[in-house]
């Protein structure tokens, strides 16, 4: 059996996406902003042509087919992050105290007051893009970079983890309820619009 020297994938470029490919790192623009992704940790070379950004891997193996697979599923993930958008829906839930959430856009923190009655309020760190929206005991996760919005969401629902607690009977917190695209988002949020309205 003759091995291949070399494997490839082509990710096609969406409509109004821009992308500028230098060495191993890839930077890319669309109407929801710009990303830059350095993929220097993979055994892998890029190159920007006429129907897609071209992916290589020499020498493949399983592991180095794993890393070609990785490397295109960055890349798709960016293009989708400036064409649509990620989304989180974060849900809370409290059965023993009221508790109050804010977004400090500033600090880039979340804050989590009075959770299980305790006085110094939790905290979850904003990565760097990423905006939250509070809506009462909800929160809405919002960016174009996949990996920080995700990050994000776990930031939070870790925030409000109960250690040394029966988590059967203690299910407070703050737990991912769906994940999507901001443009699927927003579509959900106009029809609910429209139920509310329509229902008054």
């Amino acid at each position: 059996m003759v091995r291949q020297d070399s494997a490839q994938q082509i990710v096609p470029v969406p409509e109004n996406v821009t992308v500028q490919v230098s060495g191993r790192r890839v930077n890319v623009k669309g109407p929801l902003g710009s990303l830059e992704e350095d993929l220097s940790h993979l055994p892998i070379s890029l190159s920007n042509q006429e129907n897609g950004v071209v992916i290589t891997t020499l020498w493949p193996r399983k592991r180095e087919l794993g890393m070609l697979g990785t490397a295109a599923a960055h890349v798709r993930n960016m293009f989708k992050g400036v064409t649509m958008g990620y989304r989180y829906e974060l849900k809370g839930v409290y059965a023993h105290f009221p508790v109050t959430i804010k977004a400090d856009e500033k600090n880039k923190e979340v804050r989590i007051e009075n959770f299980t009655g305790e006085k110094t309020p939790r905290r979850a760190r904003i990565e760097e893009g990423v905006k939250v929206i509070v809506k009462g005991d909800d929160l809405v996760v919002e960016g174009t970079d996949l990996s920080k919005v995700s990050q994000t969401a776990a930031n939070i629902q870790n925030a409000t983890r109960i250690k040394k607690k029966d988590q059967r009977v203690f299910l407070d917190g703050i737990y991912v309820s769906a994940k999507g695209t901001l443009e699927a988002g927003k579509k959900a949020d106009a029809e609910q619009g429209k139920k509310k309205g329509g229902a008054k």
